[in-house]
């Protein structure tokens, strides 16, 4: 805990950390909301599902294109564009009388327009630490990234289910808006400058680590998001205990990331971080009651911030300064589909066999990702005895000052 305290002391760092968690919070929060708001307008589960399948469609669509352009107009201007958008999108679907198939238009409009917050701060970090500070910085900011994650479900589901899904959508607008707005007028934000990838569009997937990490983040943020929407099957819209249990998972996942996010990165930390989640999520078999989906959540929460940890880190690792920003929009594009499809598939099988089905979906999930990281582990590289600077590109970064 004193290295991740000299590691805020570091000038920037805390708040660049803060804004950027504040304006990527609507992404925890927006799958559920739509679920949720949806499934309360039509009655469906099923409904939702393709609300968020068109959702999922536009983020597909825009997580790597929006980081690249960022290397071409500038971080700031694409930020301010895609915010923009993604609230009015996600505004109207709270407030405009719709049919299914409106709902559909502006689920894939927000998603489109979904603002490339992860892809910009994961560019900027290597510029404000040192290379022996970075791995640290990565591990902290996958502790926090929980927040996002998990305690965000927790939030949005406390507001929809006392006071209405039309106020938690409202609530994500205005995070968009405010969150965004610090993250965009960050100092940090106006010194570095992504320098244009001279590679094709793409190119950059085609690495064994990117699409690693790309996949795995799918399959990790799936199942969270499977998990949660069977929470909320479970105990209803009227009641706190889907608040409360969210929120034990959420803890699970801060102590696990700040409790062993620190340990050494080799080939097979993800593996390991990942079966740790499989264990939790399965014991949600034996029981649906409030405490011991309490208790099998802590345990599977311990083994997320690791695990997107190992992500962070192995990408930072692998690839030029220039391609970082769209590598890191492919693996945000896999983790935002992973939410919705999650939330989606659950939703399903909800309407089908009940609560129960969710948490057979988020085990699966979970199951693959561990079969994935056993499977290509030598597609990891072994962090632990470097450390995860970008490779530098063959000219000098331009600084603006």
């Amino acid at each position: 805990m004193a290295g991740y305290r000299d590691l805020l002391r570091t000038p920037g760092v805390a708040r660049i950390i803060a804004a950027q968690l504040t304006a990527r919070f609507p992404n925890g929060m927006t799958s559920l909301a739509i679920l949720l708001h949806v499934e309360q307008i039509t009655g469906s589960y099923g409904a939702a599902g393709l609300v968020l399948a068109a959702t999922s469609i536009g983020q597909a669509i825009a997580g790597p294109v929006t980081s690249r352009w960022m290397g071409i107009w500038g971080i700031r201007r694409v930020l301010t564009l895609t915010t923009t958008v993604c609230a009015a999108a996600v505004l109207v679907m709270a407030l405009a009388p719709l049919e299914l198939t409106g709902y559909m238009v502006f689920g894939f409009l927000a998603g489109l327009s979904t603002p490339p917050v992860q892809s910009a701060v994961r560019t900027i970090y290597p510029k404000l630490v040192t290379s022996r500070q970075l791995t640290p910085l990565f591990s902290l900011d996958a502790s926090l990234q929980e927040i996002i994650w998990i305690l965000a479900p927790v939030v949005i589901t406390l507001v929809a289910t006392q006071a209405g899904t039309v106020p938690g959508l409202l609530l994500i607008v205005a995070i968009l808006v405010l969150g965004g707005a610090w993250f965009i007028l960050s100092p940090e934000v106006g010194r570095v400058r992504i320098p244009r990838s001279r590679r094709a569009f793409g190119k950059v997937l085609g690495k064994p680590t990117v699409l690693l990490a790309t996949v795995i983040g799918f399959l990790l943020i799936g199942a969270c998001s499977a998990v949660e929407a069977g929470v909320v099957a479970t105990f209803g819209h009227g009641g706190l205990e889907a608040g409360l249990v969210l929120a034990v998972f959420s803890v699970g996942s801060l102590a696990g990331g700040l409790s062993f996010g620190h340990i050494p990165i080799g080939r097979w930390a993800m593996a390991r971080r990942l079966a740790v989640v499989t264990v939790g999520l399965t014991m949600t078999f034996f029981s649906l009651t409030v405490w011991w989906l309490g208790a099998s959540l802590f345990v599977a929460g311990i083994g997320i911030a690791p695990a997107l940890a190992v992500m962070f880190a192995m990408t930072s690792a692998s690839v030029k300064f220039s391609e970082t920003a769209e590598a890191y929009g492919w693996i945000g594009t896999g983790q935002l589909i992973g939410a919705a499809v999650g939330s989606a598939v659950a939703g399903f099988l909800i309407d089908g066999v009940g609560p129960v089905g969710a948490y057979w979906a988020g085990a699966a999930f979970a199951v693959v990702g561990v079969i994935v990281a056993v499977t290509c582990v030598r597609g990891f590289p072994d962090l632990r005895h470097r450390d995860a600077s970008p490779i530098p590109d063959t000219e000098p970064v331009p600084i603006i000052t």
